[in-house]
């Protein structure tokens, strides 16, 4: 199979791409890393066999302070139309969200910050990346926003209790995921510090750097071939859902 080429948008210098980063090259992908407004975005996809937005600390509709974010928005909504592999995380997804006719607002029940644990809805079970995954998986949560309302055709693959919308697929290939999956100890500790009142809202003792080491060996064991897959999916070796209610997202 051919080098896959990924775009990857990385909204904030404080959510590098991490280990996924490092798990997409293993598996063999190119990735074109874009930090904005420092680096221009492309103009169209051509050439990219798959598109990766990460997280960071905006809001998916702060074009005000960051205009930027309409590019972004467009870039989403053009690999979603085109079903090619996109994979959104935290900020990712909600800008994902938003660029196919989606709603994000703040969560009415407050911050989701820390370790937690999110499930597998049904479908996904027999999506192309989500059916390896285990019933219940280890990620990181660090926003107050959330996705309240999901894309028109979109299709739900994990949950948790006190927002449901944890993960989606569009038109058969095209993923966003409310948590994060690229972090280290590291770089949650950096957040920690910028964020010391979101921060308290965690359970007592869960950012100390043993417990957080020990997460990341876990968020690495499942999400790890998870990226894989994503590289599978891009080069073509891995055959994408077959999603009966595609739509066309909106711009």
């Amino acid at each position: 199979m051919s080098t896959p080429r990924l775009l990857v948008i990385q909204p904030d210098a404080s959510d590098p791409v991490g280990p996924l980063g490092d798990w997409l090259r293993e598996a063999g992908a190119e990735l074109d890393i874009r930090l904005p407004p420092r680096d221009e975005l492309p103009a169209n996809l051509d050439g990219y066999g798959g598109l990766v937005c990460l997280g960071g600390g905006m809001g998916a509709n702060d074009d005000f302070e960051h205009p930027w974010l309409r590019e972004v928005r467009r870039l989403l909504s053009m690999a979603a139309g085109a079903a090619l592999p996109t994979l959104g995380v935290c900020l990712g997804a909600q800008l994902l969200a938003v660029a196919t006719g989606g709603i994000v607002e703040r969560g009415r029940q407050g911050p989701e910050v820390g370790p937690a644990l999110v499930s597998k809805k049904d479908l996904a079970w027999v999506d192309p990346l989500f059916a390896e995954l285990p019933l219940v998986q280890d990620v990181v949560q660090f926003h107050t926003d959330v996705i309240e309302r999901l894309p028109g055709g979109a299709e739900i693959l994990a949950s948790a209790p006190k927002y449901p919308n944890q993960a989606f697929r569009l038109n058969g290939c095209v993923y966003g995921v409310q948590f994060h999956i690229e972090t280290t100890p590291e770089i949650v500790l950096d957040w920690v510090e910028s964020d010391p009142e979101i921060a308290a809202l965690a359970r007592p003792g869960v950012f100390e750097l043993d417990r957080l080491t020990q997460l990341h060996a876990d968020i690495a064991e499942t999400w790890r071939p998870f990226a894989a897959r994503f590289v599978q999916l891009a080069d073509g070796s891995l055959t994408a859902a077959q999603d009966k209610r595609r739509t066309l997202p909106l711009a």
